[in-house]
Parts: structure tokens; sequence; C-alpha cells
């Protein structure tokens, strides 16, 4: 895995386990450490697919492969901003997926974490 910006926060962005790639929560948040597009969801939801392609790629994988998301939003109101996203950065056989509101993430400015599993190769 490269280094993450998280790593002060004693984070992996991922473990490869065997043939899985598990990747930690991904979220609006630079290389240098900042947040992306706060106040804009669309904008944070990009970044947090750039950061998952990412430690992908670095991990051995691609979004082609991810057999599981868990997608954790700030507001429920952007679920159809997250069935869109799904059409745009998934293909068949679409991955699991679990959607879910939360009072709040790590860093009050993020709006959407995404945490991923995929399969090697």
């Amino acid at each position: 895995m490269q280094p993450d910006p998280l790593g002060d926060y004693a984070i992996s962005p991922g473990w490869v386990v065997g043939d899985l790639l598990f990747l930690s929560g991904q979220a609006a948040i630079d290389e240098t450490g900042s947040i992306v597009g706060a106040d804009d969801f669309d904008a944070q939801l990009a970044a947090t697919f750039a950061n998952i392609d990412r430690v992908l790629a670095a991990g051995g994988s691609d979004r082609s492969r991810i057999v599981k998301v868990t997608i954790y939003l700030t507001d429920m109101a952007n679920f159809s901003k997250i069935v869109e996203a799904r059409r745009r950065y998934f293909s068949k056989p679409w991955p699991a997926d679990t959607t879910l509101e939360v009072k709040a993430l790590a860093l009050p400015e993020l709006m959407v974490e995404i945490d991923v599993i995929a399969v090697k190769g």
C-alpha cells in the first residue's frame, strides 16, 4: 500500500488478505490531507471514488472487482445521488451494498464515506 494522508490517525488505507482487498473507509480527503468539496456532495463523492481507485490500484485491484461496499451518509437526502453513482461507478453484476445514515463522520465537513471489499487480480 502507498503512504496515506490519514497515517497520523493510525489508519491503514487497506489490507490484502489472500485474494481479497479490504479498504478502510474512503472519503473526500486529498493526498495532502485537505477536504475536497466542502458543502458539495457531488465533488465529495467524486473525490471519494478517486481515493477508492487509488487504494485499489495500490493493492492490485480495480473498481470492477469490488464485491461489497458500505456507504455512510450524513444525510439520507443524498441517497438518490448514491443510486446514480452506482450506475456511473459500477457495472453489472452490481456489488453488494449497505447504505446507512450516520450522525457524523470523522471530520465535520465530510458528507460521505465508503468502505470496500474487492477481489485482487
